[in-house]
């Protein structure tokens, strides 16, 4: 199809179908970055999502065949995409890297370049990869292609040394994507959307199936993809502006349009792993203090509260909900960033990054979501976290969204309060059924008056809670002991205010099982 027959058709797409916007959110489509010539853009992909959510959903699945098929890990790994191919050809400062099929990822995915505002598609060939022959004696079977499709794409720039061009960004498997900036390595892991995670029905996992990498306009520093998620509940249009560095930002655009009625559907998801800290390792036997890609949620409220979630794996599924109106942030947030904190010497925990949500206008009410489930080694992620709407979004409208998105080693902090430094938790010397917390504070905000503590739980009592200095480690320790009783399940938390009452710290909580 011609670019101005396939802008036509896009067109009266946008005009013709059932869905009209509903969200006050909305804002003007030129904002960000676009070169002169950029004419396929979100109206355009929004046009071909509002299309789709008006015929039934089909699951696009490709059989793998030739050198393609029953590949293990290793030999999914020992191919390469060939950098002499890149489509982005060095353009602004980036490379593009198109990954092949195989192994888990089944689904064939369009993948389409974006030159002078006309879409050009980036058709699977085998030739465009390299084959380790360590793991392929044999060579590769080159011809056959049958109807697989690439499964993903990665990004690359000079993001740490001039001259080495470091991949920072990658979309592959449903609608994940990972993302890293200056001096951090891969951990958590961003998504589209969450389709009733953690529900007894089963979750609906959404796949992109469509790409359009908008060739960089040169010194921008941003990159520019759209893409189209597919589901069986709601389709979906998304923008992605992505500015690589010390703070890899991306500001994401989406257009929703749910088939049904969408509840419990969460937006700007974050999934991450956490297995064991020193709060949280009473049946694990291991040489490390710590396996985790995150070890909080972070939540800067709409009336402007610090609450610091403290990240555990629990024995069984754990959903807990923080209601709130127009959040300022929140993120899952690697805060150990010291190689003793885990001395782990190949994963390199210490240097994964975190991922922090602002959203743009006015989200209304709803309440940020957290979801932990039950692992036994730090190869499965088990931590999701997302905003839920209060309101349903509604079948054959439009409900449009705006956030920026961060990965970085740490969120900023605009809210002068003492952070949490460390939780610990055992078993207490008093008493076997009864357990003690530490919680230390930054100290730098206490030199001139101690604040007073308060700390509550949703059931059982709170004994012993006192504060000490620690100079030398530069915290203000909080200690006591949590006595559950009959509980099976207890909510905690704890405040440092002045005399006033008014908060001085993060609200530190944590869940406590039996």
């Amino acid at each position: 199809m011609k670019r101005r027959q396939f802008l036509n058709a896009a067109s009266a797409l946008a005009v013709g179908g059932q869905f009209v916007a509903t969200n006050a959110q909305a804002q003007d489509a030129s904002e960000g970055p676009s070169p002169a010539l950029d004419v396929f853009g979100f109206e355009e992909v929004a046009a071909i999502a509002a299309d789709r959510a008006t015929r039934v959903y089909t699951q696009p699945v490709a059989e793998q065949v030739g050198s393609f098929a029953d590949l293990n890990y290793d030999q999914y790994r020992a191919i390469r995409f060939r950098r002499d191919m890149d489509p982005l050809k060095g353009r602004g400062g980036f490379a593009l890297d198109l990954l092949p099929p195989g192994a888990i990822f089944y689904e064939p995915i369009n993948i389409n370049v974006v030159r002078d505002g006309v879409p050009q598609k980036l058709g699977f060939d085998p030739h465009m990869l390299e084959f380790d022959p360590s793991q392929f004696p044999d060579g590769a079977d080159l011809e056959t292609k049958g109807d697989m499709g690439w499964s993903g794409f990665r990004l690359r720039t000079m993001l740490n040394k001039p001259g080495i061009m470091d991949e920072f960004l990658v979309f592959q498997g449903a609608t994940y994507f990972r993302a890293v900036a200056r001096g951090t390595l891969y951990g958590l892991s961003g998504r589209g959307l969450a389709i009733k995670t953690g529900s007894p029905d089963g979750e609906e996992f959404p796949l992109f199936t469509d790409f359009w990498i908008h060739e960089p306009a040169e010194a921008t520093g941003t990159v520019r993809i759209h893409a189209v998620l597919d589901s069986k509940s709601v389709t979906g249009a998304y923008q992605f502006d992505v500015n690589p560095g010390a703070v890899t930002m991306i500001r994401t655009r989406v257009a929703l349009f749910p088939r049904v009625e969408l509840r419990e559907t969460g937006l700007a998801p974050l999934t991450s792993m956490f297995w064991f800290s020193p709060a949280s390792r009473r049946t694990v036997d291991d040489y490390r203090p710590a396996v985790h890609d995150s070890d909080g949620l972070q939540m800067h409220t709409g009336a402007g509260q610090a609450l610091w979630r403290s990240l555990s794996s629990p024995k069984t599924l754990q959903i807990a909900s923080f209601v709130d109106h127009s959040p300022r942030g929140f993120g899952l947030i690697q805060r150990k960033r010291d190689f003793e904190d885990f001395q782990d010497a190949e994963a390199m925990y210490h240097l994964r990054p975190s991922a922090w949500i602002e959203p743009e206008a006015d989200w209304g009410e709803g309440e940020i979501r957290l979801i932990e489930i039950p692992v036994e080694n730090e190869f499965n992620d088990n931590i999701v976290t997302y905003w839920v709407p209060k309101n349903p979004m509604a079948k054959g409208k439009r409900h449009e969204f705006r956030y920026r998105l961060s990965f970085t080693a740490l969120p900023p902090n605009d809210l002068p309060l003492a952070k949490i430094r460390q939780v610990r938790s055992g078993r207490s010397i008093n008493s076997e059924t009864t357990r003690s917390y530490i919680v230390d504070f930054d100290l730098s905000l206490f030199t001139q008056e101690m604040p007073e503590s308060k700390v509550t739980t949703s059931t059982g009592k709170i004994v012993h809670a006192y504060l000490k200095p620690l100079p030398e480690q530069e915290v203000l320790r909080l200690a006591f002991e949590y006595e559950p009783g009959d509980a099976e399940l207890a909510d905690l938390q704890a405040l440092l205010t002045n005399k006033d009452g008014v908060a001085l710290s993060e609200t530190w909580m944590t869940r406590w099982t039996a």
